[in-house]
């Protein structure tokens, strides 16, 4: 039996993937700029941790909290 179409449906999600991928793109032009300007000021460049986020990627006080059984 074939399924009914969600032409709504499937726009909607083409939306979502293309706008994804613009904001990736945007936030990698962002970084490339920052790190242009901080090499051209002599600084050494450290990207924004916006979301809490130490090198590993787990928050910072993931340290402090008792293992989850």
């Amino acid at each position: 039996m074939a399924r009914k179409t969600s032409y709504g449906f499937e726009r909607r999600e083409r939306e979502k993937a293309k706008a994804a991928k613009k904001a990736a793109r945007a936030a990698a032009r962002k970084e490339k700029a920052d790190r242009r300007k901080a090499e051209k000021a002599g600084e050494v460049y450290e990207p924004d941790r916006a979301d809490g986020a130490g090198e590993t990627g787990a928050p910072e006080d993931a340290e402090r909290l008792p293992p989850q059984d």
